[in-house]
Parts: C-alpha cells; sequence; structure tokens
C-alpha cells in the first residue's frame, strides 16, 4: 500500500508562492503518474496539475497554467506543486495522488492512493 504524505501549506498573504510537496512511501509510483488535486469549502475536488513519473511530462488545468508548476525528486520519491502569485481563490485543502497507470488523467477515479490533504490559506 502507498503512502502519500503531503506537506508544505499554510497561511499566506495573496501574491506570494508555496512549494507544496508529496512524499511517497514506495517507489511504485514511479511506474505511474501522480496528481494535485484540490478541494474548496463546497467545492467538488478538482484537478489541478499532473505529472508522468517516466519522463517527466506535465500537464495541467487551464485554470492554473502558467502559476503551477509540478515536477518530481527521483531520489527523493517526491512530488512538488510550486503555487506561484496565489490568489484568495487558491484556498482550499490541496491532495496528492498516484495512479499505478502511467496516464495523464484529469479524473480523480483513476487515481489508486490519496494523501491526507494540507490546507493552504490565502490572505487577501
Amino acid at each position: 500500500q502507498v503512502q502519500l504524505v503531503e506537506s508544505g501549506g499554510g497561511l499566506v498573504q495573496a501574491g506570494a508562492s508555496l512549494r507544496l510537496s508529496c512524499a511517497a512511501s514506495e517507489r511504485t509510483i514511479s511506474s505511474g503518474a501522480v496528481g494535485w488535486f484540490r478541494q474548496a469549502p463546497g467545492k467538488e475536488r478538482e484537478f489541478v496539475a499532473g505529472i508522468i513519473w517516466s519522463g517527466g511530462s506535465t500537464y495541467y488545468s487551464d485554470s492554473v497554467k502558467g502559476r503551477f508548476s509540478i515536477s518530481r525528486d527521483n531520489a527523493k520519491n517526491t512530488v512538488y506543486l510550486q503555487i506561484n502569485s496565489l490568489k484568495p481563490e487558491d484556498t482550499a485543502v490541496y491532495y496528492c495522488a498516484a495512479s499505478k497507470r502511467r496516464i495523464a488523467t484529469t479524473q480523480a477515479t483513476a487515481y489508486d492512493y490519496w494523501g491526507q490533504g494540507t490546507q493552504v490559506t490565502i490572505s487577501s
């Protein structure tokens, strides 16, 4: 069972940057894909960014392109989400998820493992 642990969230002012981390317990995720999702209060969980571990191909939702950047560190089994120019509407719990399949998908149901989430709160 792969365990994912997110970190890096917090309370920051609008315009600031944050880097979220997702550490995996096993190298199993290196055969698949990792995605970041977020869920704001009263809203459904939405996909924001993903990466195919092998090769490092990335994909983003249109709403975050240009401000969010996903990357991975092979040696640390860790995926990062860099968020720049934070806005109050970015406030949400951010989750990372891992899929055993090497596919670029935005669908939450395609991911097999989920972290517990990290809270990101942006003050205006």
